[in-house]
């Protein structure tokens, strides 16, 4: 195997010379291209697909953006960045407030950014519970804002802003757009170039890469450094089971072919540190449609474990850690109906005519289901869940029967992921080691690196494309300044 970083005192030759080298020609890559162009840098891409858009361009186009918006503005909604920032850092974490009270800061400004650059964001809001949208409108809820305690800590706004493009990958409309400006400003790119080694000069700064093409090495010097920008390890495998426990076969990751953790191991390599290995967003809503909420959900023990408005990626980290990883969405009469999400498998178990006997056929302790309900309608019928706080707005007694349970368990139904974890990062787009020293030269952003949210109880749709874009230009313009 050959070394993931080389001196440069070992390179026979270099093909190529630029200012900024950008690992990656996904969101974070495209931006931290721009940036850099535009601040005077010769920026060369190297993407290891056959052109660029990455994982980006195949995603439902969401960024998470707030603050007080055009968009959210239009929709009537009022946001501030010291409002964002409570949420976040409440249901997030403070590890990385200094990161996170920079994003907020800038968010208005970002969005602002992202429409000058052509990508369309639609004056408009989604009112219902929705994973993505196959239609235009710009604004939708894709977080906790309203799960207790967060709801307290701060004002519940949607921050959900998707491209205006119909179908299922909106992002590749974002990501042509942005390919589109980087081509205007000069960046140059190359494609079917796949980097394994990272160069270090004699003063310890990352000064270029090798990179595998047309079947030869090639090596490529950057004077002013190298974002890395290659996406996160959902397609390795054998890092998804090295780093998340909870792992099933039934699990499917989601991401471009190339998010194989490459980049990580790279920056590794260098020193980099890397944190949340183990985070991972696992999804397999109940919703749509929205009615379903008002269901609750249990595990083998008959015992709710969260609150069922909770945003579907908190839903799945909390079944991943039931026992054996089973639950089941129980629904009444009158809000029945199928999960519309086809592809998280979710099978209905059957129809009951009374709790007893839907108890007995999912094999629960005897009278665990029927304590479980009688106890949720008891306080539902005053619009109260003292035990997980859910949303009066998702509250109602399941008592009209008969009732029906569908199979919801993590090792039966389909669960898509995406990791979380990756090179950790300080607010300039740096890439720090153990001990929080910037390693001189190597810059990153995007999915190979740390997400503000290290867990999928705590993510929010957005949370890579918004950070992902922001972050990317942090570091073009940090490597040109520095």
């Amino acid at each position: 195997m050959q070394d993931k970083v080389i001196s440069i005192e070992a390179v026979p030759e270099f093909h190529d010379q630029c200012d900024l080298l950008v690992i990656g020609y996904g969101i974070a890559g495209a931006c931290a291209a721009l940036e850099a162009a535009r601040a005077g840098g010769d920026v060369l891409v190297l993407e290891r697909s056959s052109a660029g858009g990455g994982a980006s361009a195949l995603s439902s186009g969401i960024f998470y953006l707030g603050g007080g918006t055009a968009v959210q503005e239009a929709c009537g909604f009022e946001d501030s960045a010291d409002n964002m920032y409570r949420f976040m850092t409440a249901s997030m974490g403070s590890e990385d407030a200094e990161l996170v009270q920079r994003y907020c800061a800038d968010n208005v400004a970002h969005f602002d950014w992202l429409e000058t650059q052509g990508i369309p964001f639609e004056r408009s809001y989604h009112k219902d519970k929705a994973v993505f949208l196959l239609t235009t409108e710009g604004l939708l809820s894709t977080g906790n804002e309203k799960v207790w305690p967060y709801r307290e800590i701060a004002r519940p706004v949607p921050r959900g802003h998707q491209v205006a493009q119909e179908g299922e990958s909106p992002g590749s409309a974002a990501m042509e757009a942005l390919i589109a400006r980087c081509a205007e400003a000069g960046v140059r790119s190359a494609c079917d170039t796949q980097v394994n080694a990272l160069i270090r000069d004699g003063e310890g700064r990352i000064c270029g890469v090798r990179a595998r093409q047309q079947g030869q090495d090639r090596y490529f010097r950057a004077d002013r450094g190298v974002v890395m920008a290659t996406g996160g390890f959902s397609m390795n495998e054998t890092m998804v089971r090295a780093h998340w426990p909870q792992y099933s076969e039934t699990c499917e990751p989601l991401g471009g072919a190339y998010s194989d953790g490459s980049g990580i191991e790279l920056g590794s390599a260098a020193g980099g540190r890397t944190e949340a290995m183990d985070g991972v967003i696992a999804t397999a809503s109940i919703y749509p449609p929205g009615q379903l909420i008002k269901g609750i959900v249990v595990n083998r023990n008959g015992h709710r474990f969260v609150a069922e408005d909770s945003y579907h990626g908190r839903l799945g980290g909390f079944i991943a850690e039931q026992p054996e990883q089973r639950a089941y969405l129980i629904v009444d009469a009158e809000i029945f109906a199928y999960p519309e999400i086809e592809t998280a498998r979710h099978q209905l178990v059957d129809g009951f005519e009374t709790v007893e006997e839907m108890e007995q056929r999912l094999e629960m302790p005897a009278g665990a289901l029927q304590t479980t309900m009688a106890e949720y309608n008891r306080h539902a019928r005053e619009a109260s869940d003292p035990q997980f706080q859910k949303h009066a707005d998702w509250l109602k007694p399941l008592d009209q029967g008969p009732w029906a349970a569908f199979d919801i368990s993590f090792d039966r139904s389909s669960y898509l992921f995406i990791t979380l974890g990756g090179l950790k990062i300080d607010c300039e787009a740096r890439v720090v080691d153990a001990r929080g020293q910037v390693i001189p030269g190597l810059f990153a952003a995007g999915a190979c690196t740390t997400h503000i949210p290290k867990s999928g109880k705590s993510y929010a749709s957005g949370m890579s494309l918004g950070p992902g874009s922001y972050f990317g230009r942090v570091a073009g313009r940090c490597a040109m300044s520095g």
